[in-house]
């Protein structure tokens, strides 16, 4: 059972974070950001994005602030494998049964125009979801385990972020902020890879584990009387506690616990922005540091067959918004996100959650301004098609030659789209 399960029990690891956006980060938060592709950096337009991206830009605003955003994400994901046989090539394909996930974002600014202080709080679903692939015989890796295969693959992974923001005034046109960030994580996963395997079991199911996780942003923010404004900001790794999963093998039996770290990577950012009567429009860069990150550094096979980890490589994220203000108290909006693939082609099979690396993504919104102080925001996005190929992998095969153990004749492909409907309400305080 060992060796025919071992090679597929990577799948369920990976597909903790398959409806992320940017490797595992969400590219926005609010019905407002998202819809401008997720630019907050250098142009801090609505509180929820700018928390999210440079603490330093809540000192654009001059009255306080109060944002409360869901989205609902729809995803479809799912897996193709072959398998070599005696008879020849075995082949199937699974689509995923999970369903749809909320996202929610609530975010608060206090400000004062006569004044050089801006306090934030905000609480956002960074990161999360997850796949449920049926247990069939007509796909190998969903096999039942008496049949070689890994049965019903289950995976859930949530990731929430709490900040509090200061930002200070320098000039007019200067500021800098400063946020602790402190995060929740929460993984359960069905069989558990991060396991070893009994060699009459398999791969044992895992209970729910969470952790506790903390870190810090900074930034620099500008705007000019002219309209031209910039930023750039930096989120520390968020550094958590070991997931302590307990694990539990089909039989009822105790499979032990294992302790996984999975930190979440250090983000730079730098954006640009212009403003005027009739348009904003911004653009962002992001640098998402995967490759020296815990969980994501370091890749392949146990001595004792379970999973090391994700080995991602880091990526560059570009961001482009526009808002559009001619029309009286009815913003439009329009954004595009281009997102690098950190996963390496010798190791797609061990971050499968690839399909969620959507590459292109657009997103168009609205807002309606009832008066000066409550609008109603709405927001759309759409992932287009991402698909990532690689070879099963099994530790039994490992060689000099072959150091992940590829199967030969084997393949496993993944495949994705994404979208997701965003509404939001944002409330104006003071005069």
């Amino acid at each position: 059972m060992c060796n025919r399960t071992s090679f597929i029990a990577i799948l369920l690891f990976c597909t903790t974070f398959l409806n992320a956006q940017t490797g595992h980060i969400l590219q926005g938060n609010s019905a407002a950001n998202f819809s401008m592709g997720g630019i907050a950096t250098g142009q801090a337009l609505d509180i929820a994005g700018t928390l999210n991206w440079n603490p330093a830009g809540i000192a654009a605003f001059d009255n306080s602030h109060l944002s409360v955003n869901a989205g609902l994400f729809f995803s479809t994901p799912e897996v193709a494998s072959t398998a070599p046989t005696p008879n020849g090539p075995f082949s199937g394909n699974t689509v995923d049964e999970k369903g749809n996930s909320i996202i929610p974002t609530v975010a608060f600014v206090y400000a004062k125009a006569d004044s050089k202080h801006r306090f934030g709080i905000h609480a956002f679903g960074v990161s999360g979801f997850g796949v449920e692939y049926p247990e069939s015989e007509n796909n190998p890796i969903t096999l039942p385990q008496s049949m070689g295969g890994f049965g019903h693959l289950y995976s859930n992974y949530q990731l929430m972020q709490v900040g509090l923001t200061y930002a200070y005034k320098i000039s007019d046109q200067f500021s800098f902020g400063l946020a602790p960030v402190f995060d929740y994580s929460a993984l359960e996963v069905r069989p558990n890879p991060l396991a070893s395997p009994s060699m009459t079991l398999g791969y044992p199911e895992s209970n729910n584990a969470s952790a506790l996780g903390f870190g810090f942003q900074a930034g620099l923010y500008y705007q000019s009387e002219g309209g031209f404004k910039a930023g750039a900001s930096y989120k520390s790794t968020q550094f958590f506690s070991d997931l302590s999963l307990k694990n539990t093998y089909l039989d009822g039996s105790d499979a032990g616990t294992v302790d996984f770290n999975m930190d979440f990577p250090a983000i730079y950012s730098a954006g640009i922005g212009y403003s005027n009567e009739a348009f904003d429009i911004g653009v962002d860069y992001r640098y998402i540091d995967y490759q020296n990150t815990d969980g994501f550094s370091t890749s392949g096979w146990t001595p004792t067959a379970s999973v090391a980890g994700f080995g991602w490589n880091s990526i560059s994220v570009v961001a482009v918004g526009f808002q559009y203000k001619g029309i009286p108290n009815l913003p439009l909006r329009a954004g595009y996100t281009f997102s690098q693939n950190p996963v390496p082609e010798e190791t797609a099979f061990f971050s499968t959650s690839a399909p969620a690396i959507i590459q292109n993504a657009v997103q168009v919104g609205l807002g309606y301004t009832f008066n000066d102080r409550v609008t109603i925001n709405a927001g759309y996005h759409y992932g287009f098609a991402g698909e990532v190929s690689g070879s099963l992998l099994s530790p039994l095969l490992i060689t000099e030659a072959n150091p992940y153990g590829a199967v030969p004749g084997s393949d496993v492909t993944h495949k994705m789209t994404t979208s997701m409907l965003l509404l939001g309400v944002d409330f104006v305080f003071g005069k």
